[in-house]
Formats: structure tokens, C-alpha cells, sequence
């Protein structure tokens, strides 16, 4: 029976400083080149996948910004894009901007991120911005103004609204989203490495990790699936999943979401069990 082994990255596969060890990325070749089939299902973007995975050999499309595209890290192409409709990312705005909360609007187009910023930018939102500027993977078009006010704001090709703000504004805007029936799936969950952090992200509502892999795992044809994660927006993935796995580190609604814990992502846990298991 083949079976797909998926895993998050952020606080699941990936070690305390955010990386996958020299162990874990030689456990996972192991399992590759013995069959398995295997890829990750992340947040991120394809800026931060490509160097995350530079010693792991993927052969399968990985599921990135929670669903919203594939990314081939052979080829560097996506597939499967799910945009969030014109109509729906005017109400957000509207509602944002009535909320006096900013985001990171994403828009994927040939084969290119470009991300936009609704607002004033977060401190965290400066650092996230600083760390990720001059990738080949995604340009920032931040003007001194918000791109709002600068009437560079885009509403086609729009695949993602990202904020990293404090807590309370932004449950308010997730409840304001949620209260007006926007036409798309919000979600918000405490940042893994910035304790000051709350993150938002909206997508159209047929990107999820669970639709995603529900997909992928069409086009494969594989019989069984396995996943691993940690935080709530890996639920989607693990209520398709075969069996699902969390990490000992995960919060207590994704351990009550899986069939099985294992040790902690501090641990080398996920790459290890795909090993043990893989074949068998």
C-alpha cells in the first residue's frame, strides 16, 4: 500500500532554531531512496521552502501558503492556484481598513509573488519583511504610504492576506470577517516563534491544507496518507489524513485532532518515524 508521509515545518519538522537538521534531512533521503513517498504542507512561501529543504531530496510538489498553490521544488513552477475573488478582497479591505489593522496581500502571477501591505506595518511585519527582502521567489512593493494610499493595491491574482499584529485587533478583525460572511477562510493562531505575535491569514475557501492534500493526493494515486503537524491550521490536513500524527510540542487542539503523538520537533520525531515506518 503506498502511502504519502506529509509533514508541517514550523514547530513539526522543523528543530528549536527553525531548520531542519543534518539528522532529520538525512533520515528523510533515507526514506526517499527507499520509496516513500514524501513532501511538507506549510504556511510558507517558497522563499523560506527552497533553503529549509536544501538537503532534503523532494520529488513531490509541496504544499505551500496553507494551500493556496503548489510549488515543485525541482522545477520551481506552481500549480493549482486558489485566488480569493475580487469581490471578497474589497470587503476585507473595507473591513481592515475600517479596523485600522494592516496585512500582507499576496497575489501569485507568472509564476511570481508579489505582496503589497495594506496599512501601516507592524514592527513585526518590518522584521518579517527584512529578513525575506532580495529572494528570487517574491518581490515587495511597500511605498512609503500604505499601497492603499498609494493606489498600487491589487485585487486580481490575490492568494493570501498575511498580518502579524498584536492579539486583540487581530481577533477583531477575524471576528468582523467571520460577522460579514466574507466569501473566503480566515484564520488566526499564536505565532510558533514571536510570543508578542498573533497571525491572521485569509485565503479563498478552497484553500486549505486538507483540500490541498485531498488533491494531491488524487493526482498520485496514492491509497494512504499520513500527516504530522502542530498547530490549528494543520487540523484541515489531519481530518484528511489516513492517520494523523502530532508532535509532542503541539497545542492541545491538534493533539486531540490526531490518532497518535509522537516526541517532540526538538527531536528529530517526524523524520524519525517516517523512517521507522516508511516500507512497512
Amino acid at each position: 500500500m503506498k502511502t504519502l508521509y506529509v509533514t508541517d515545518l514550523d514547530g513539526t519538522l522543523l528543530d528549536a532554531e527553525g531548520r531542519v537538521s543534518a539528522r532529520s534531512a538525512a533520515l528523510l533521503n533515507e526514506a526517499i531512496a527507499g520509496g516513500a513517498a514524501f513532501t511538507v504542507a506549510t504556511a510558507r512561501t517558497p522563499a523560506t521552502v527552497a533553503p529549509l529543504l536544501a538537503d532534503v531530496d523532494m520529488r513531490l510538489p509541496a504544499v505551500v501558503m496553507t494551500g493556496a498553490a503548489l510549488w515543485n521544488p525541482k522545477t520551481g513552477i506552481y500549480s493549482d492556484p486558489r485566488y480569493i475573488s475580487r469581490e471578497a478582497v474589497d470587503d476585507l479591505i473595507e473591513i481592515y481598513t475600517r479596523e485600522g489593522v494592516g496585512s500582507f496581500l499576496y497575489t501569485l502571477r507568472d509564476n511570481h509573488i508579489d505582496i503589497y501591505h495594506l496599512g501601516s506595518l507592524s514592527p513585526q511585519e518590518k522584521e518579517f519583511m527584512r529578513l525575506r527582502e532580495g529572494t528570487p521567489f517574491k518581490d515587495f512593493h511597500i511605498p512609503p504610504e500604505d499601497a492603499l494610499k498609494a493606489g498600487i493595491l491589487p485585487r486580481e491574482h490575490v492568494v493570501l492576506l498575511f498580518a502579524m499584529q498584536e492579539k486583540e485587533p487581530v481577533c477583531r478583525v477575524y471576528d468582523r470577517v467571520c460577522e460579514a460572511g466574507v466569501d473566503c477562510s480566515p484564520l488566526h493562531y499564536h505565532d510558533t516563534y514571536g510570543p508578542e505575535s498573533e497571525l491572521m491569514e485569509v485565503f479563498s475557501p478552497s484553500a486549505t491544507k486538507g483540500k490541498a492534500l485531498r488533491r494531491l493526493r488524487e493526482r498520485l494515486g496514492v491509497e494512504r496518507m499520513v500527516v504530522f503537524g502542530d498547530q490549528v491550521n494543520d487540523i484541515p490536513m489531519m481530518k484528511e489524513a489516513d492517520w494523523a500524527v502530532a508532535v509532542e510540542n503541539a497545542v492541545p487542539e491538534v493533539k486531540a485532532a490526531a490518532n497518535e503523538i509522537i516526541g517532540a520537533n526538538t527531536e528529530d520525531s517526524v523524520s524519525r518515524y517516517i523512517r521507522a515506518h516508511a516500507g512497512s
